[in-house]
C-alpha cells in the first residue's frame, strides 16, 4: 500500500497504513522492525532534524565520551524503506483515525503508533529552570546541559556538590547517579575527593530499592564517602543563593547550599496524549502492559517512555516493547489477534567509576532479570565496555534499523 494524498480547507491530508509517533528509538527502532516484516506503508513523524542516543549524556557529562558519539543527523539513522514526517503532532483523533500536526497538515492512519518519548519538566520545581540557566547548575537529562556538566565536574576542587534524583515517573531515573560515581572517581584520581563534599537526594527509602542493587551501589557511595538523603524530594531552587530547599523523609523541609547543582527535572508525558482522549489518570498513554494496545482504541499503540505500562521506563525495556509490538501490529494487519506479551523488563546500568559499571536488570515487580549473566548486578569491567562501548555501536548500526 502506498500514501495517500489530498487536500484539506486547512491543510493537506495522506494516509499511511502505519502511523508511528516520534523519531527516537522507540518509534524508529519498531517501524524498522515492521518494515523488516514485509509492511511496506510506515510514515513516522518526527519534528526533530537531529537524532541522539541518550544513554551517552551520562558518559558525556562524566567526561568518558565525546559529545559528537551521542548525535547524528535524524535523517542517517531512518529505516530504510520508512517515510519520514518532518512535523510535530498537535492532537490525534482516534475517533476519526486523523493525527493533527502543527503544520495543519492531517495524517490518516489504520494503525497508530506512539512513541513521542517523556519530557523535562523543569517549570515542576521552582528555580530550577533559573538554576540549569546559571554558572552553577547542569543534568546529563539534556544533550546541552550534559556538555556543560563536564566542563563543571571537571573544574570542581572543593566544595559542595548537590546530586538530585527525580520521582517518577522518569526515563531511566537511576542515571542521574552515573555522572556522580564517575566524578567522584575523576576526584578522588586528582586527589581532591576529600575536600568535596558530594551529596545525593534520592526519593526512594533506598539508594535503588533492589537489595542487591543496593548492595553494589553502597560499596561506591562507602567509597567515595557521598552523603544521601533517602525520601529526598526536591522543593525549590534559589539559584542566586545556591540553596536547594527539599523534604526529607522525616517530613521535615531542610535547606543545603551547594556550589554546584546537578539535577534529574521532573518529568511528563505529552500534553496532547490526555487532550486526545487517549490517557491514563497520570497522563500516559493507556495500554496493555503485556501488548502495548491501548485499552481505549484497539488501533492505537504505545511503547517507550509515553506507555502507561508497569515496567521501569528505560532504553532495555524499549528494545523489548519494541519486538513485541512490531509482532502485535504484525499480525492485526494480518488479520490475526496479538500474541506476543511485554514481560515488564527494564535495565539501568550504573556506572560506578570510569572503568566499571553495575547491570541492574529487573521486572516491573522489581526482581532481578538478568539477560547477559546471572551476576551482571554485580561492578566488573565488562560491564562498562557493554554500555559504553558495545551498546553505542548496536545502537547506530541495529536498533534503528530494527535488527535488534
Amino acid at each position: 500500500m502506498s500514501a495517500e494524498h489530498t487536500s484539506t480547507p486547512d491543510g493537506h491530508e495522506r494516509t499511511h497504513q502505519v502511523l508511528v509517533v516520534g523519531g527516537g528509538n522507540g518509534g524508529l527502532s519498531v517501524a524498522g522492525r515492521l518494515r523488516r516484516a514485509g509492511v511496506t506503508d510506515i510514515a513516522v513523524v518526527e519534528p526533530s532534524q537531529t537524532h541522539y542516543y541518550k544513554p551517552l549524556f551520562s558518559h558525556i557529562a562524566g567526561g568518558t565520551a565525546r559529545a559528537s558519539e551521542a548525535v547524528r543527523p535524524q535523517a542517517d539513522v531512518f529505516p530504510d524503506g520508512v517515510e519520514w514526517i518532518p512535523d510535530a503532532v498537535s492532537a490525534v483523533d482516534p475517533e476519526n483515525r486523523r493525527a493533527h500536526l502543527a503544520s495543519g497538515d492531517t495524517v490518516r492512519y489504520d494503525q497508530l503508533i506512539l512513541a513521542p518519548g517523556i519530557r523535562n519538566d523543569w517549570d515542576a520545581v521552582p528555580g530550577l529552570d533559573e538554576a540549569m540557566n546559571s554558572p552553577h547548575g547542569a543534568s546529563n537529562y539534556e544533550f546541552g546541559l550534559a556538555q556543560k556538566a563536564s566542563g563543571l565536574l571537571r573544574s570542581v576542587r572543593s566544595g559542595t556538590v548537590v546530586f538530585v534524583q527525580a520521582p517518577g515517573p522518569a526515563s531511566c531515573a537511576g542515571a542521574a547517579q552515573k555522572p556522580m560515581y564517575q566524578a567522584c572517581a575523576y576526584w578522588q584520581a586528582t586527589n581532591v575527593l576529600h575536600d568535596i563534599h558530594v551529596v545525593l537526594l534520592v526519593p526512594t527509602p533506598t539508594i535503588f530499592g533492589i537489595p542487591e542493587i543496593d548492595a553494589e551501589l553502597q560499596r561506591s557511595i562507602d567509597e567515595y564517602d557521598i552523603d544521601v538523603r533517602t525520601g529526598a524530594l526536591l522543593h525549590e531552587v534559589d539559584a542566586e543563593n545556591r540553596t536547594v530547599v527539599f523534604d526529607a523523609d522525616d517530613g521535615d523541609r531542610q535547606q543545603l547550599r551547594y556550589d554546584l547543582l546537578m539535577v534529574e527535572p521532573p518529568q511528563k508525558a505529552p500534553e496532547w496524549i490526555r487532550a486526545s482522549g487517549l490517557a491514563d489518570d497520570d497522563g500516559f498513554v493507556a495500554v496493555d502492559p503485556h501488548t502495548l494496545r491501548s485499552t481505549l482504541h484497539p488501533e492505537v499503540w504505545a511503547l517507550g517512555d509515553a506507555a502507561g505500562t508497569t515496567n521501569s521506563k528505560s532504553g532495555g525495556a524499549l528494545r523489548k516493547q519494541a519486538k513485541v509490538l512490531a509482532e502485535n501490529v504484525g499480525a492485526v494487519l494480518e488479520g490475526r489477534d496479538p500474541a506476543s506479551a511485554y514481560d515488564g523488563y527494564g535495565v539501568c546500568p550504573f556506572t560506578v567509576s570510569r572503568s566499571t559499571a553495575v547491570f541492574a536488570e529487573f521486572d516491573d515487580q522489581l526482581r532481578l532479570m538478568p539477560t547477559l549473566w546471572r551476576s551482571s548486578y554485580r561492578e566488573s569491567r565488562m560491564n562498562w565496555i557493554i554500555d559504553r562501548q558495545i551498546f553505542p555501536k548496536v545502537y547506530w548500526g541495529l536498533i534503528l534499523q530494527g535488527r535488534a
